[in-house]
Formats: structure tokens, sequence, C-alpha cells
């Protein structure tokens, strides 16, 4: 049996009590919204299977990679009926893409495997605000593209913010071209705390981030030296440095990176950042311009609110899976009511193909 996709111009999702979806400002196409969202198309009433799913996607990836044209225009995609389950379900959905697994180097939360990887998307407290970013912007090595599946969605709050970082360049270019200036001359430096112990709860250790390869018995040399050399798989030479603390409690990585990248195919300027994140949740990674001079807080507020006025906020429904082009567009997630449990929601990170 073939199973294909069609456009769904909104019906599934009347029942979020945010907007389902915004029109995308310049340089995006007229008429272009984010997200696209997609649903089963049935014929009658039959009942079709995550093997049926799977192999429209594997078919749809196969005829020109359609579904992958489809994120690099509308930057993220939103399946809704599926018959996904858990995690394992979730895992073998997100493989049929075609995209190859991307391995985390540097981890700074906690993210233990559920299935074929698949972890955790934040074991933070549901009591934070996880402000919109791109995955791992704070790192030299980062997805290409993640998934994230509502596996339980609370009653109230826990929504997921979805924005372009194509549109956020641009409005800030209009709107504040100094600051845009000096990113393009300066680029970021981000400087990321990683110690022994978890620092802030859903925060990884030292030996999650690059101990890999450390077995217990280890002796401090041999551990630094397994360290040392996971943080030099990054290849930046001289744009990634460390440095040991006292006392064997920790190392300080900096990278410099640089904050605006091109999209592929249609070489538009993307804003690939988590600058409004690292401002309003302080913590264990601090970013400045590339020179080590503060960027002015004037900026970071201009950039968050631009950020809050171009986003949609998703409102979960058990099962929907969100699929982003980590690049051109940004995610993160809103505070709940309720218990820690009432939000699940797994994550699978891909490289590009």
């Amino acid at each position: 049996m073939e199973t294909s996709f069609q456009r769904n111009d909104g019906d599934v999702l009347v029942t979020c009590t945010q907007r389902a979806s915004v029109p995308l400002g310049a340089p995006h196409p007229v008429g272009t919204s984010i997200p696209l969202a997609l649903r089963p198309s049935r014929k009658g009433t039959e009942t079709l299977s995550l093997a049926d799913f799977v192999a429209a996607v594997k078919k749809l990836q196969a005829e020109g990679q359609l579904l992958t044209k489809k994120l690099a225009l509308h930057g993220t995609l939103l399946f809704r009926g599926l018959p996904i389950c858990n995690a394992e379900d979730f895992s073998e959905f997100a493989h049929a893409f075609g995209f190859q697994p991307h391995e985390i180097i540097g981890i700074v939360v906690d993210r233990p495997v559920l299935a074929p990887n698949v972890s955790p998307a934040s074991e933070a407290s549901k009591e934070v605000l996880i402000h919109s970013h791109n995955e791992s912007p704070q790192v030299p090595h980062s997805p290409g593209y993640i998934f994230l599946y509502g596996h339980k969605a609370p009653l109230q709050g826990g929504e997921t913010p979805i924005s372009s970082s194509i549109e956020l360049f641009q409005r800030l270019q209009d709107e504040a071209p100094v600051f845009v200036a000096e990113l393009a001359e300066k680029g970021l430096l981000s400087r990321i705390i990683y110690k022994t112990e978890s620092q802030y709860p859903g925060g990884s250790t030292l030996r999650q981030a690059f101990g890999k390869e450390i077995v217990n018995g280890d002796d401090l040399a041999t551990r630094r030296f397994k360290i040392e050399a996971q943080i030099a798989r990054y290849g930046r030479g001289a744009h990634t440095s460390w440095e040991w603390l006292d006392n064997d409690e920790g190392v300080v990585v900096t990278h410099r990176l640089p904050a605006i990248r091109m999209q592929s195919g249609t070489k538009l300027p993307t804003l690939f950042t988590g600058l409004a994140l690292f401002f309003t949740r302080k913590n264990v990674t601090e970013q400045l311009y590339g020179d080590g001079t503060p960027i002015p807080e004037v900026y970071l507020k201009r950039l968050v609110a631009i950020t809050e006025e171009i986003r949609v906020l998703h409102r979960w429904m058990d099962g929907d899976v969100l699929v982003y082009d980590n690049f051109i567009a940004q995610h993160g997630r809103q505070p709940w009511g309720g218990e820690q449990g009432d939000r699940v929601a797994p994550e699978l990170q891909t490289q590009e193909r």
C-alpha cells in the first residue's frame, strides 16, 4: 500500500490555543508559512501502520528529496496524526528521512539514550524558560536537522517556539545594522565551563561531554589526555582552546565562531545563534563578540524582542513530530504547569545527508 502526504491547510490545528502557523516575513517568498503542517492522506476508513508512513517518507525522499526541500523552504515541518507511540517508533520514523546520525561532542545537557539516536530534548526543570535558539550554536559541531516528538503534552504551557533564523537576520539587519555588522566582522566567542559534577538540573558532567574514552581506574593524566583528544576532534586549531580549572574541577573551552551562516542553495544569510537563550538564562555558557568584548545589552534585548515577534508557539498534541532545518529555524521550550513528568518530548539529531 502506498501512503502519500498532502498539504494541511490548518484544519487539524484548530484545537491549538496559539496561532497554528505564521506567515514568514522577508526575505522568504510571499505566502510561505512556518511550520508547514502535513498529515496522512487516508482513503475511506482504512487504518495505516507506522510501516506505511515510514515507506511513504522514504518514497518522498527518494523522489528528489521532497521533504528536505520543503524544510529548506519552510524551516520546520509538523507531522500530526501518525501512529507513533514511543521513542522506538519515533526513531524509526525519523531515520526514514535518510539523514546520518549526529555525534554530539561537548554536550552541555544530560541526555540519556531512549532509543537509537533518541534522547530527552531537555531535562531542565519545568519552570525554566529555554528561549529560541538553533541547536548547539555554542560549539563548532552542530546537527543539520533535529526532530522533536511529543510523547506526552502538558495541559498548560510547555509550547515549543518555532521561528526563522533567516527572517531574524533580516529584521536585525533592518533595525540594528551596526549590531549585524559587528557580528559579521567579529563573530562570537563562546566560553563553556564543564565541571566534574552537573552544575544545574539537567546539565551534563565533564565526563558526559568529553569522556567517552575514559574508563574507571584512569589516573588524572590519562583522563585529561583523553578529554583533550576529544576536544581536539573539533579540528579548529587556534579557533578552539581550553584551560583546566584548579583542583581537577573541570575545564573551560573557548570557541570563536561565525554568527552568520549562509543557507545552502539560496545563499540567504541566517543568524545561527543561541544569544536569546544565553541572555535570558544565565548559565555555564558565556557569549561575547569574537574579540572578547561584551555585546551591548540593548542589542540583545532587541534580538529577544524580534524573536518573540516572529515566532509561533506550537501547542503539542500527543504524537506530534516537529522536524527542523537547524540552520534556518529555531526552537525552544516554554515553562508548564503541573508535574515535571507532564511533558515528555524526546529529540533526535542528524547531520545532513
